[in-house]
């Protein structure tokens, strides 16, 4: 079968496709990769961060008490929602916004507030620090990045979740279970 035939109905591409997957995950990878190297200066493992542009700026936003509001430090919890993005992006085959609609939820839930709160972080550097990150503002864009595509995804899922209802189905079996037969998800989107 072709990426085609798990199309949803009334969709130009299959949101669910690995070509569509396989570049989020990658930069959710990145976004674990970044947030792990600030997180080991936050837990004070190393004692210095890169910063090429903005002189003493990382070392000033990654020591912040914004960075610190939490039990942990902000960067180690980017680097746990970059992980859960790239695990629920992996999970599932190329129908999974029919056959696992939770796992998709998942994904389009831990990438979008993730992408929201990196924008709120990027506002409070220079509004209440004077200050950039590079590496921060790096992650910032890779949360963004994945923003559009991964709700699509969710979008998808959602409106075949919706088909499910109007055609007095199990919601909740179709949430959980899901379905691979294309004539019970009606719809269009």
């Amino acid at each position: 079968m072709t990426d085609e035939d798990h199309t949803p109905p009334g969709w130009d591409q299959n949101p669910s496709a690995w070509s569509e997957r396989l570049p989020l995950v990658a930069l959710a990878l990145v976004g674990v990769a970044i947030s792990v190297y600030l997180s080991l200066f936050q837990f004070g493992i190393t004692n210095s961060v890169w910063e090429p542009f903005f002189g003493d700026g990382s070392r000033t936003i990654l020591t912040s008490k914004t960075s610190h509001v939490l039990p942990i430090p902000d960067a180690a919890l980017g680097a746990l929602s970059y992980l859960l993005d790239a695990v629920t992006g992996v999970i599932g085959g190329t129908e999974r916004w029919r056959t696992r609609p939770w796992v998709v939820i998942i994904f389009g839930m831990a990438v979008g507030p993730l992408g929201g709160v990196s924008v709120l972080l990027v506002i409070l550097q220079p509004v209440m620090y004077d200050a950039w990150c590079t590496l921060c503002l790096l992650s910032a864009l890779v949360s963004l990045a994945m923003i559009s595509p991964a709700l699509d995804e969710m979008l998808a899922s959602l409106q075949y979740l919706r088909a499910v209802y109007e055609n007095d189905g199990s919601l909740w079996a179709a949430l959980w279970k899901g379905t691979r037969r294309e004539s019970t998800t009606g719809g269009s989107a």
